[in-house]
């Protein structure tokens, strides 16, 4: 099971290229710290050459068929589902992931190619309007936006990756993707492998294993992206967001949530503890969307903590490739360290220690804190690890109130009885997706998946996507001579 481990190099315009900076970077396994592949960093100039090469691709592709478009999507799957195993396997030890989550994320990753066979006939897309010029007719063309820079995290590098390259490609643009180099195999090489085989012109999708230490700003100020793409922490979207504003460049960004998942006062606990054990817990709670925060009702309080403990005190922790593995270990000894502090600092804010982790090498099992204040400096921060904190609210009112007192607005959850009452207070939360009676790690290539406030701009998923990804042009034609008044 060597195939993907050796392919340590970038793709830039159809051909697998050493990184030549002269620093090389060791691609850690999250679980023993042994090496997987030492990978040598791409330089600034090869990023350089990646957009050149980008935008001169970009003109053919955007001429290309839907035909042509789709078959390339369509050999991408194909790629990846006759690597399945050895996918998955590659998602587990690189990313600490358990083979669950590895299988989750093979298919969502393709869900997303397979969605964008959907709609990439929307580029060339003509209609046409009247206005009230006699002999002019208006149409208006839907083309491709151009390059497109698609900057990817750790936690779910090819699903969150993919959902950037597959609609990009799909619509006609070009793509300079660059994975976290913690993850770059599963983040990078596996895609550009994928599209390799499919047969996409060399050029349109260029992948760079490179790092923030080695190109700075250069990838976002670099002039021939129109849209970059981010998914990642919002203090680093932010910074994104202003340097694509100096450069009126357009942006997706998926950032960092704080995700409130709420009981009602009328909420079936115990289906209510079984969602929140999956949507705390899934790769060691390192999703942007995984609650952050539950909100409980005094009535129901006490019984959910006592069930939500007892469950998360038998989930099994340890090395991610053994398939009984529910617990793996953080991505890397930064994250665990900022784990351990979120403990020691919830226990210096006086709250209750109703389960306390272990370090066990780089696993950590789960912390339960409950008692916990919402305006207290822990419920504000995005805890990204398997830390629950558990809110008492005097009132199903009060939890919504609560579930808002935050900068972050992306994804959220209610647990109720009552659907028609659920769904109005879900209207009443400030985040991009709210799920009734269901946890808050929710994906699908056809909804519009994003976030409010600092949570993030835009909106993936089709149709929404379309109009991210391409821009509209109106051309004229006046047919017949036009009368002007001077």
């Amino acid at each position: 099971m060597q195939k993907f481990e050796t392919m340590t190099k970038s793709y830039i315009n159809g051909q697998w290229v050493e990184g030549d900076s002269g620093r090389v970077y060791n691609d850690l396994n999250p679980y023993d710290n042994s090496v997987i592949a030492e990978v040598k960093i791409a330089s600034k100039k090869q990023m350089e050459d990646a957009f050149q090469t980008a935008a001169a691709a970009q003109k053919e592709w955007a001429k290309s068929s839907v035909e042509e478009r789709k078959k390339v999507i369509e050999k991408a799957a194909e790629y990846l589902k006759e690597n399945r195993e050895e996918i998955v396997q590659l998602v587990s030890r690189e990313t600490g992931g358990t083979i669950l989550k590895g299988n989750v994320e093979l298919h969502l990753a393709l869900e997303v190619l397979e969605e964008a066979l959907n709609y990439a006939g929307e580029v060339g897309e003509v209609r046409e309007v009247t206005t009230g010029v006699e002999g002019k007719v208006n149409r208006i063309y839907r083309l491709p936006l151009g390059v497109i820079l698609s900057i990817s995290p750790f936690n779910f590098p090819m699903n969150l990756s993919m959902r950037t390259i597959a609609p990009a490609i799909a619509l006609g643009n070009a793509v300079v993707h660059k994975p976290d180099i913690q993850v770059g195999l599963v983040g990078g090489v596996v895609l550009a492998k994928a599209f390799e085989y499919a047969g996409l012109p060399a050029g349109v999708f260029n992948m760079i294993l490179t790092d923030v230490d080695e190109i700075g700003d250069d990838m976002l100020t670099n002039p021939i992206p129109r849209l970059i793409s981010f998914t990642g922490s919002t203090a680093v979207g932010r910074h994104i967001g202003e340097i694509a504003g100096r450069n009126l460049k357009r942006v997706a960004l998926e950032l960092g949530g704080n995700s409130p998942f709420i009981v009602l006062s009328d909420a079936d606990v115990e289906q209510a503890v079984n969602a929140s054990i999956f949507g705390k817990f899934i790769h060691q709670g390192q999703i942007c969307m995984i609650i952050n925060r539950i909100i409980v009702h005094k009535d129901k309080y006490d019984e959910f903590v006592n069930k939500f403990v007892e469950r998360t005190k038998a989930l099994p922790a340890g090395n991610p490739q053994d398939p009984n593995t529910v617990i793996g270990p953080l991505v890397n000894e930064r994250q665990l360290e900022k784990a351990l502090g979120f403990i020691e600092e919830a226990k210096k804010e006086g709250v209750t220690v109703a389960l306390e982790g272990k370090r066990e090498g780089n696993v950590l099992t789960p912390s339960i804190f409950t008692d916990v204040k919402n305006d207290g400096a822990l419920a504000q921060k995005e805890l990204f690890g398997p830390i629950a904190l558990i809110i008492k609210a005097d009132s199903d009112e009060e939890a919504i109130t609560m579930a808002n007192d935050t900068e972050a607005g992306l994804s959220s959850a209610i647990f109720t009885s009552d659907l028609e009452k659920g769904e109005q207070f879900a209207l009443q939360l400030d985040t991009g997706m709210t799920h009734i009676n269901d946890q808050t790690v929710n994906d699908a290539p056809n909804i519009p998946f994003g976030g409010n406030k600092a949570s993030g701009m835009g909106r993936f998923g089709n149709p929404w996507v379309v109009d991210e990804f391409t821009v509209t042009k109106w051309v004229s034609v006046q047919t017949t001579p036009r009368q002007f008044p001077f």
